[in-house]
C-alpha cells in the first residue's frame, strides 16, 4: 500500500489539473478560502492518518487475542475476495455516513459543528477537507473500528478509504462533468453542488450522499436541476 499522504498528493494534482481543463465556473486555483482549506486538509488528513495507524496497529496486535471470533463467524468476511470486502464495507460505511450526515443537518447541536463544512462560498475539490475535526473522529470511531472486529483486512479498509476520499474530491470538484445514469449511483459535482447551495438560492437539506447517491434517490432527498446554483455558503447572522 502506498502511504495515504502520497495518495492525497497524487489525487490533488489530478483534480487540480482536471479543474483547469473542464471547470464548471472560471475561478483561479488560489480562489477565496484556498489557504484556509489547505490548513484544514493538512490537519484533517493527519488526523485521519493517525487514527488509521492506530486502527491498523490494533488489528494486527489483536489477531491472536481475538481468536474467539472464528466460532462466532464474525471473521467470515475476511475470507471473501478483497473486492467483495471493499464493496461490502464501502456500502455499509456509506449508508451509516449518509444517516449521520442527515443528522448533522437536522439536529441543531450537531449542525453547529457541521456548518464549518458549509462555510465555503467558492468550491473545488479541496473543499472536501473543510470540516470540524470532531466529524472525522466520529466517522472513524463508528465506522472503521468495527471493521476490525468484523474481520476486514487492512488493505481492504485502506482501499475503502481511498475510494471514499476520491469520490469526495470528485463530488466537491469545480467540474462541469455530468455522469448520465451513473448519477443515480455515484455522488457527483452536478449533485453535490446543490447540497452546498446558499439558503437564499435553493432548497436546503438535500443530497446527503457521501459516496453513493442511491440513498438520496431511495429516500427522496435528491435534488439535481439542470443548472448549478448561483450562490453557495451560509446565511449571514
Amino acid at each position: 500500500m502506498i502511504p495515504y499522504s502520497v495518495f492525497l498528493l497524487i489525487s490533488g494534482v489530478i483534480f487540480t489539473l482536471a479543474e483547469r481543463f473542464w471547470p464548471r465556473r472560471p475561478q483561479p486555483v488560489n480562489r477565496q478560502g484556498y489557504g484556509l482549506d489547505i490548513v484544514y486538509a493538512a490537519f484533517n488528513a493527519e488526523v485521519v492518518g493517525a487514527l488509521v495507524a492506530i486502527w491498523l496497529t490494533g488489528l494486527y496486535a489483536g489477531t491472536h487475542f481475538l481468536a474467539w471470533r472464528e466460532p462466532l463467524s464474525l471473521n467470515a468476511i475476511g475470507r471473501q475476495p478483497e473486492w467483495v470486502q471493499i464493496l461490502a464495507l464501502l456500502t455499509v460505511k456509506d449508508f451509516l455516513q449518509w444517516n449521520i450526515h442527515n443528522m448533522l443537518h437536522r439536529v441543531p447541536a450537531l449542525w453547529e459543528f457541521h456548518k464549518t463544512h458549509h462555510s465555503t462560498e467558492v468550491m473545488d475539490w479541496l473543499s472536501n477537507w473543510r470540516f470540524h475535526w470532531l466529524e472525522i473522529v466520529v466517522y472513524q470511531a463508528i465506522l472503521y473500528l468495527p471493521a476490525n472486529l468484523l474481520g476486514f483486512s487492512a488493505p481492504v479498509t485502506f482501499g475503502c478509504a481511498v475510494i471514499s476520499t476520491t469520490i469526495g474530491h470528485f463530488a466537491h470538484a469545480n467540474l462541469r462533468w455530468r455522469i448520465g445514469p451513473l448519477k443515480y449511483i455515484i455522488n457527483s459535482p452536478e449533485m453535490h453542488i446543490w447540497h452546498h447551495v446558499h439558503p437564499e438560492a435553493g432548497p436546503q437539506n438535500r443530497n446527503f450522499a457521501i459516496s453513493f447517491a442511491v440513498w438520496d434517490w431511495l429516500f427522496h432527498t435528491a435534488y439535481v436541476p439542470a443548472q448549478p446554483p448561483e450562490r453557495l455558503g451560509l446565511a449571514k447572522g
